[in-house]
């Protein structure tokens, strides 16, 4: 834990410029870590059943298009 202790003091002693370029890169490393995560999960079938679940509700009017 001390490791992510030290990158929070780094992080408050940033500039405004700084930080905004920090707020920029780590939105996309976000974004990307969670698109690669979903990509993983649909591949390996663990999002199958809530799909199915969806989809069935769909067909019997539980659910509708947005």
């Amino acid at each position: 834990m001390r490791k992510v202790e030290e990158i929070e003091q780094d992080i408050e002693k940033l500039s405004k410029n700084e930080l905004e370029s920090f707020r920029c890169w780590f939105f996309d490393f976000d974004a990307q870590a969670w698109d690669s995560q979903i990509f993983n999960d649909t591949e390996s079938g663990k999002l199958d059943k809530l799909a199915d679940e969806a989809i069935n509700d769909f067909r019997t009017g539980k659910a509708s298009e947005l």
